[in-house]
């Protein structure tokens, strides 16, 4: 098909852009619509880069051979008269949806509209290019879909039913279309202006409730059901508060054309409207009553509701001290179940009077049962599959009741026989009972101690339960004293009849406060069991003793103030404390290095300690030669010496004592009260002796594989000269076996100064040596060099001075700066082996090789020539033949 010629003349300038590989597409197969519904076509372009709004034409035939102008998106004139005015009306209008597609709308389809439609696209193009056009068949049938309701009340006046009630709703929907059509159904309710799916019944024959109703779906509570042919009922087990409300049902009907489904119309009916009443429910109990002690307690429960169907009430009593509670507590007497199962204890029995009464009865009562009864009563209803669900509840007024007897009279005081001055002392109370009557063998006393901190005013106190006794005089702990009366800490006691004791062992800053007892008469009742009857509190007394900080003083000082290397240095501590019992003391010397020492700067160290049994112990003291030259002793209970003898140069730094004082506790245990720290008192040599320096030297820095080294150490002195028999030197060679000094060094060899060398392991095969030269030389040789000894190497030097008194004097330790060795390798030794080896198998490989090849030659070449002879004699044969 071509394209269409242009109409306008402003369309033929746009011919040239809508003649491109366009497509024409509308509905596949044909559209099935019902007399009085709304037909929509739609119809777009694809492949379309034409300008921004495509123009469609719209025509339609009845039989199929002509086609009638049916409307236009470009031309006005373009329908012809017979739609013009239904154009007019709005019955047929047509809506753009996009640049390349529009919809062709027909409100109120009449059976005269039945036919063929065509959508076009007008082009002026010269030659086609795509399809321009495409048909879609429409079917139109009589209205044959019928829906009416079928509920048992009239349409709008629905049922009124009570809560958990089942109810039904019932529609009719038949249809008599010629074609073969399916028809789907759904539930609806109105909550306020929109509605809700409640469960809808598919084209396809598949069942799907709404969003809010799939749980009650699936347990059964909500159902649809066909009834006949043409009935369609909504079944609903047991009725919520929102169940309320109207409820329509909505019916389409379905078409399948070419694997495709349509719905060709659908319309709803109001089936009813359904109200759900709140279950009426009063539960009342009798006014309040007064029964002496030991009687029985008998109380009604009255039910009034106006549930008619088969509803089960459960009840249950419960008790409270206070009346004005809604909710009474956690203390149930009784319960009868929905069942009619009765839960409760042997003293308390529940029983069903009537049909609507209930009655409680508590044996042999006691002042415990004074207080307020309710009476609580659920009706349930029976639902879908054996469920059952609570419809309405009701709580009862208090009654009160009030049990009467004679109490017995006493008063109790407390007193405190050991009252605590120190932490870790004796605390003891006693409780006493007096104006007892001892003419009543019937009641018994028991004691419970309380605990309540000391706070101010303004502030809450609660107060803590240490320990109750119960009838049979059972002792309990409280949270507070359970594990302390675990570690017999904690003692409670009966001393007398009338006589109750606590005892703290060892009290502490915890158990400062108020403590008060309270004496508890118990009453033995008929079945000879115990009931508490009457509880009488003490006056409390505090517990308090002056809460001063520890205070501890320690004082250093040094006897001889001026003293030489080698002399003895002794420091004295004094201790003075306050506020601590019975104190015991342990003390610690501390040494700190001051800051000019660089081997270890402002470190303290912890040289001999003395613990509170004066069992004394080395700490960190570890110098092998002076293992006795320390001594700390105790003087006096508060007074302690130390001593440190033969004192060297390295021994300078501060000095402290670091007191700590003890508190016995119980037993052999002791307690820390407070630590202290002394002054400190320093250890300063002046003296103007010599300077050392330490230096490397290597007259071969750079050697070849194999090869010696030799690395000399030597110590220059600066200052007073000195005999070289007064001098001697400990002396280690490192390495650090890189290009920097980015890697720990590896000790080599060390030599003391009492000449003993000491080799440290190493992991390749090249030998060290060290030995002294001379006084102030040491030389190291490394012995067969090997790629892994190069690297830098350095000594360091510890020098010792002997002091006039004779004794050896420590130095500080110096290091000498690093000198860098190269190891190469000898290329001549090292390929001279490999040549000779390689010449060798050369020579060999070259004379195996003219062997084989001469065997070869010598048997492969006269087995040919043999061969050769033959055939010749062969020819010569024949050709004299």
């Amino acid at each position: 098909m071509g394209c269409l010629a242009p109409k306008p003349l402003l369309l033929a300038l746009l011919s040239l852009a809508l003649c491109q590989g366009r497509v024409v597409r509308v509905p596949a197969g044909s559209l099935v619509r019902v007399v009085g519904t709304e037909l929509v076509i739609p119809c777009n372009v694809s492949d379309y880069d034409g300008p921004s709004e495509q123009n469609f034409d719209w025509s339609f035939s009845a039989s199929g051979s002509s086609y009638v102008e049916l409307a236009s998106t470009w031309e006005v004139g373009f329908p012809a008269q017979l739609y013009r005015e239904r154009l007019q009306r709005g019955e047929i209008l047509l809506r753009r949806t996009a640049n390349d597609a529009v919809e062709l709308h027909i409100k109120n389809v009449q059976a005269s509209d039945q036919g063929q439609y065509k959508c076009s696209t007008p082009s002026t193009d010269a030659t086609v290019q795509g399809n321009y056009e495409d048909t879609v068949q429409v079917k139109v049938l009589s209205d044959a879909l019928h829906v009416a309701a079928s509920s048992p009340s009239s349409p709008g006046q629905g049922p009124s039913l009570h809560l958990g009630e089942p109810f039904e709703l019932r529609c009719t929907a038949t249809t008599a279309s010629p074609l073969h059509t399916h028809l789907a159904l759904l539930w609806e309710l109105r909550h306020g202006p929109t509605w809700q799916s409640v469960l809808g019944l598919t084209h396809e024959g598949r069942l799907r409730p709404g969003p809010s109703y799939e749980q009650r779906y699936h347990g059964g509570d909500v159902r649809l059901d066909t009834v006949g042919s043409d009935g369609f009922r909504l079944s609903v087990s047991r009725a919520l508060a929102t169940d309320q409300g109207t409820y329509r049902c909505v019916v389409s009907e379905w078409i399948e054309e070419q694997g495709n489904w349509q719905e060709i119309q659908e319309k709803a009916v109001d089936v009813a409207t359904v109200l759900i009443q709140p279950t009426v429910l009063r539960v009342v109990v009798g006014r309040n009553v007064s029964v002496a002690e030991g009687k029985e307690l008998d109380l009604t429960c009255n039910i009034t509701t106006d549930r008619a169907d088969d509803v089960r009430p459960e009840v249950t009593w419960y008790f409270s001290r206070t009346p004005g509670s809604t909710v009474p507590g956690p203390h149930v007497l009784a319960r009868l179940d929905r069942d009619s199962l009765v839960h409760g204890s042997p003293h308390v029995a529940l029983s069903h009077v009537d049909a609507r009464s209930y009655r409680l009865l508590v044996r042999d009562v006691s002042k415990e049962n004074s207080g307020y009864y309710f009476c609580h009563v659920a009706l349930w209803a029976p639902g879908h599959n054996r469920s059952w669900h609570k419809v309405a509840e009701a709580m009862s007024s208090p009654a009160g009741v009030d049990v009467t007897w004679l109490e017995p009279d006493y008063q109790v005081y407390l007193n405190a026989s050991k009252v605590p001055e120190f932490s870790d002392d004796l605390t003891e109370l006693q409780c006493r009972v007096v104006d007892m009557k001892s003419a009543e063998p019937s009641v018994r006393v028991t004691v419970s101690w309380y605990y309540r901190m000391n706070r101010r005013s303004d502030d809450v106190v609660t107060s803590e339960l240490l320990a109750v006794m119960d009838g049979d005089w059972t002792l309990r702990y409280g949270d507070r004293s359970k594990q302390r009366a675990q570690d017999g800490d904690f003692i409670f006691s009966k001393e007398r009849s009338d006589t109750f004791s606590f005892r703290i062992q060892r009290t502490t800053e915890e158990d400062r406060g108020s403590y008060y007892c309270a004496v508890s008469a118990w009453t033995r009742r008929r079945n000879d069991s115990w009931v508490k009857s009457k509880d009488v509190f003490s006056k409390p007394v505090h517990i308090f003793w002056a809460s001063e900080d520890s205070v501890l003083v320690v004082k250093a000082r040094q006897p001889k103030p001026f003293f030489a290397a080698g002399n003895t240095f002794e420091m004295t501590c004094k201790v003075s404390s306050k506020n601590i019992k019975s104190p015991r003391y342990s003390v610690l010397i501390t040494a700190e290095k001051p800051v000019g020492d660089l081997s270890s700067p402002n470190e303290t160290k912890y040289i001999i300690s003395l613990d509170q049994d004066s069992v004394v112990k080395l700490e960190n003291w570890t110098d092998a030669s002076r293992v006795d030259g320390v001594v700390l002793e105790k003087v006096q209970e508060d007074e302690f010496r130390y001593r440190m003898y033969q004192t060297q140069v390295s021994d300078a730094g501060l000095y402290r004592c670091v007191v700590t004082a003890w508190s016995p506790v119980r037993g052999s245990l002791w307690r820390e009260a407070a630590t202290s720290l002394s002054n400190p008192i320093e250890i300063d040599f002046q003296t103007s002796g010599p300077v050392f320096n330490a230096s490397v030297y290597s007259d071969t820095p750079s050697v070849t594989r194999g090869d010696l080294i030799k690395l000399f150490c030597i110590v220059t002195v600066e200052g007073a000269a000195l005999d070289p028999d007064d001098m001697a030197f400990d002396v280690s060679w490192f390495a650090v076996h890189s290009f920097g000094l980015d890697k720990a060094p590896i000790l080599l060899s060390s030599l003391d100064r009492k000449g003993i060398v000491s080799m440290a392991r190493r992991d390749w095969k090249s030998d060290l040596s060290l030995e002294r030269v001379s006084v102030l030389e040491f030389l190291l040789r490394v012995h067969g060099a090997e790629d892994q000894d190069f690297g830098n190497y350095y000594c360091s030097v510890t020098p010792w001075v002997r002091s006039p008194t004779g004794s050896w004097q420590r130095e500080a330790e110096i290091y000498s700066k690093p000198v860098f060795l190269t190891v190469k390798m000898d290329v001549l030794n090292a390929f001279k082996y490999p040549l000779l080896i390689g010449v060798g198998l050369s020579t060999v490989v070259g004379l195996l090789s003219c062997l084989i090849g001469y065997c070869s030659s010598h048997w492969c070449c006269k087995k040919e020539v043999q061969e050769t002879r033959r055939e010749r004699r062969r020819l010569m044969s024949m050709e004299m033949d």
